[in-house]
């Protein structure tokens, strides 16, 4: 697979890079069977739509590099997008002192069969490097996303054109970004 950034940060020296035009799913060949994974990168994640374009082309699991502090409020968006789109997610981020480490993988299980919530969080890494596994158990996110409610089944498109708007408003106007 081939993919490029979407969301360059167009505040910064990536203004100078041409950004990518698409999200692309593979299938990723496996001893348990094929696993259909996406990528986003740094910025990408940042984006709602990035992880949800994923879903809609079927992907089971996105993988994420990062090269920025990770804190609570952007591991707390990670974890959405798993949770919302019914997706296992992982991110792997420096470590310090470049970073700060944290490289983290959510399950897209998120209650169990009962309907009691469970903690998503499969790892959260450290500052320090190190090689970390995050096992998903595929077989029960199949089921997961068979028997919930996120993801496509009961979304309402008819009602998001907005969202395809080239418009940007008030307090949002920014000079140097590339639409």
């Amino acid at each position: 697979m081939t993919y490029a950034k979407v969301h360059t940060c167009d505040f910064s020296m990536e203004a100078a890079c041409t950004p990518g035009d698409d999200f692309y799913v593979c299938t990723l060949d496996t001893d348990k069977g094929g696993v259909r994974i996406g990528a986003m990168i740094c910025y990408d994640r940042e984006f709602p739509e990035s992880a949800r374009i994923l879903m809609l082309k079927g992907v089971e699991l996105i993988l994420s590099s990062n090269a920025c502090t990770l804190e609570d409020n952007r591991i707390g968006q990670f974890r959405a997008r798993a949770f919302e789109n019914m997706v296992g997610v992982a991110m792997t981020n420096y470590a310090a002192p470049q970073n700060n480490g944290h490289s983290v993988a959510f399950d897209a299980v998120a209650f169990d069969e009962n309907g009691d919530a469970v903690d998503s969080l499969i790892i959260e890494a450290g500052e320090s490097e190190g090689v970390y596994l995050a096992v998903f158990d595929m077989d029960k996110i199949r089921a997961y996303r068979e028997r919930e409610t996120w993801g496509n089944g009961y979304r309402k498109p008819r009602c998001y054109g907005l969202l395809t708007s080239l418009e940007v408003e008030k307090p949002f106007i920014r000079r140097n970004t590339r639409r």
